[in-house]
């Protein structure tokens, strides 16, 4: 591992953050957590900890003894001077003397000795910064370090590896009792440059941010080249790239996130991973010995619980097969609760469903009740699979017996650091909105993302996009007339999503003339652009729906024009009024299925189908001024892309409607319906 640390940066940091009166040594502080939190071998989404201790004037202008570390749950990579609270270090030192000291009482505390009463909660471990004397603490779970510390004979190698340099702690739960513990053990040694705790990583100090984080770079470093020198002299761990080419990877997601929708009554993530690294991996021989032993550091398993769900080979089962294995792992996590409850008081079970799936010869599935959630489940089970794979090389991997385990993953201090909002309604719901890129498609994304949609937008292309809402979703080209690119877009939807829930049909093009003079092209254009390229994806949609089996949403823009034709737009009008009577077919095919259709008719909308020109034309074509065009309605107000996806989402809510229209026009008789 390289160290990173660089001059003229660290120099960028002391003078950014002087401008707002920050010392140079917290700056300092802020810029090696975040050169430590930048590196995924080190730290992972809120783990791992940093501190600094110096001296700041109280209220009374009296020098006092303060620390700064990092906040609870906070991310390393990226956090601010908010994100590590200052705490007064001398009340903290007088607890040494205390024998016990309860998790409530210590948080308490701390927050009692908080510098700024509205501060995050400082780290579970700031106990174990304040009882060390040095000036800069870090404290990472590196993946090579976890590979040494979880071993059945990690004392002896890691004193044949790291000699008289590194002090070791033995497994002890974060808090109180874990600080004492490192106190009592520095002070046998006081020339250590760092510990390394069994089962949970290591701490490296020094009197200067530099000289910290170089320690644990330098550390990390002989952990790797000790495994290099290992797997060099071991033979390799026997797997294949064996790959079944021939297995309906979308369907199996689909079968996931039903069981999980059937268990929990929420919407699940669930993501193939198919490299040639990860099908290796679902064909290790030793996989389940390997891989079923517990966490390689206490604060995975909230994240990924104490182990993936290993699944037999899949060959000559039927499609239920997944059900029961994933029943038999719900069923051991709720006898696992029950046995360790008394552990932890009040205790309450969380959903016991696996967010790991390893199948051999297929790859593995990380789960997630969003996006996000499923993402920190990929980035944890990856480093966890390092560290158990690289400490097979050396020995044999153990980690914290079922007890501790359980004590980690309910306890109120580590749960903390999981989010606890409230979920909105349609949060980890995976929408499809096509037409993404243009004006209403955008609008209708920034709706959704405001109500925590995971938004995948389909377009021809995004050359032009807002980057600000490119940037929140996943976006697919995809031309919508071509059947082909529909389907091939849509399986890279349930790849990535396993599935769909709502799909918006929004994309269309505007094509004018009169009939009687009419381009037999332009009618076949309109007809692929504004028929066919709904059908395609609808048709796609629905069957993904049905395999999921709880329903769905799906809606179509529809236009105004599919009830109230207007001159000079037969090729558009037919179009839609095709599409109108498909959305009521696919309604009346799909209720029994509870997946419902629905269709918006907006008109009028500045857009890019609705452009100046075209304005102008339309008003034109009634007898309107190009200014009157877009105001000539029941209420005289201009309809936005912003009210369309208002509509939009409302129909989400109608969750006993199907076959409905909503109009979106500022009202216009002739274009009402009953």
């Amino acid at each position: 591992m390289k160290s990173h640390w660089n001059k003229k940066i660290a120099n960028q940091y002391i003078k950014k953050y002087a401008k707002i009166k920050i010392s140079k040594d917290l700056a300092l502080r802020i810029y090696t957590t975040h050169l430590l939190g930048s590196e995924k071998k080190l730290v992972l989404h809120g783990g791992g900890n940093t501190s600094l201790k110096e001296t700041q004037k109280d209220i009374f202008n009296k020098t006092t003894n303060v620390m700064h570390v990092k906040g609870s749950g906070w991310d390393m990579s990226n956090l601010t001077e908010e994100g590590m609270p200052t705490v007064f270090l001398d009340p903290l030192l007088k607890t040494l003397k205390f024998n016990k000291m309860t998790d409530r009482n210590m948080v308490n505390f701390l927050r009692n000795n908080l510098l700024n009463p509205s501060s995050p909660n400082p780290s579970v471990e700031t106990l174990l910064h304040a009882f060390l004397p040095h000036k800069y603490i870090d404290h990472t779970h590196a993946n090579a370090i976890l590979s040494l510390v979880n071993l059945e004979n990690s004392d002896k190698i890691l004193k044949k590896i790291f000699g008289n340099k590194l002090a070791i702690i033995p497994y002890v739960m974060p808090g109180f009792d874990l600080a004492k513990i490192c106190y009592q053990i520095y002070n046998e040694n006081k020339k250590v440059e760092g510990l390394l705790l069994l089962n949970h990583g290591i701490f490296t100090f020094a009197e200067t941010a530099e000289d910290s984080y170089n320690r644990m770079i330098k550390y990390v470093t002989i952990a790797e080249n000790f495994i290099k020198k290992c797997k060099l002299k071991s033979k390799k761990i026997n797997t294949s790239d064996k790959k079944n080419n021939n297995f309906d990877i979308g369907k199996l997601q689909n079968q996931f996130r039903k069981i999980y929708y059937n268990i929990t009554n929420n919407k699940w993530i669930i993501k193939y991973h198919e490299s040639k690294d990860d099908v290796l991996l679902s064909n290790l021989k030793n996989l389940k010995t390997m891989f079923s032993k517990g966490p390689v550091t206490p604060d995975h398993v909230i994240r990924i619980k104490a182990k993936p769900l290993l699944i037999d080979s899949i060959k000559n089962k039927k499609d239920k097969f997944v059900e029961s294995d994933i029943m038999k792992y719900v069923i051991e996590y709720k006898k696992y609760f029950q046995k360790y409850k008394h552990t932890i008081k009040n205790a309450k079970i969380v959903d016991p469903l696996p967010r790991i799936i390893i199948i051999p010869n297929l790859g593995y599935f990380s789960i997630g009740l969003t996006q996000k959630e499923e993402k920190i489940a990929n980035d944890v089970f990856l480093s966890m699979k390092e560290s158990i794979i690289d400490s097979n090389y050396v020995s044999t991997f153990k980690s914290i017996n079922q007890k501790e385990i359980f004590k980690m993953e309910y306890w109120p201090l580590e749960r903390a650091k999981l989010s606890s909002k409230k979920r909105k309604k349609f949060e980890g719901n995976i929408a499809i909105i096509t037409g993404g890129a243009g004006k209403i498609g955008s609008a209708i994304a920034t709706k959704f993302l405001k109500e925590n949609i995971e938004v995948v937008l389909f377009d021809k292309n995004f050359k032009t996009f807002d980057n600000e809402i490119k940037n929140k979703c996943t976006c697919i080209k995809c031309d919508l007339s071509n059947k082909k690119e529909v389907i091939k877009s849509i399986n890279k939807v349930v790849y990535q999503f396993g599935g769909i829930d709502i799909l918006i049909s929004n994309s269309g093009s505007a094509f004018q003339g009169q009939m009687k003079d009419l381009n037999e092209k332009v009618l076949q254009d309109s007809m692929a652009n504004n028929f066919y390229s709904h059908h395609y994806i609808i048709q796609e949609t629905v069957k993904i729906m049905i395999n999921q089996s709880f329903g769905g949403s799906i809606s179509i823009n529809l236009s105004k024009q599919s009830i109230n034709p207007g001159k000079n737009f037969g090729p558009y009008g037919i179009a839609k009024a095709s599409a109108l009577f498909m959305m009521k077919q696919y309604a009346l095919e799909c209720g029994k299925h509870n997946i419902r259709v629905n269709g918006v008719n907006a008109d009028r909308i500045q857009s890019g189908l609705l452009t100046k020109e075209m304005i102008n034309q339309r008003a034109k074509a009634r007898g309107l001024k190009g200014s009157d065009y877009l105001k000539n309605n029941l209420l005289n107000k201009e309809v936005t892309a912003a009210d369309v996806a208002e509509s939009f989402y409302v129909q989400l809510l109608l969750d006993k409607t199907t076959a409905n229209i909503i109009t979106v026009d500022g009202g216009n008789i002739e274009a009402s319906l009953r």
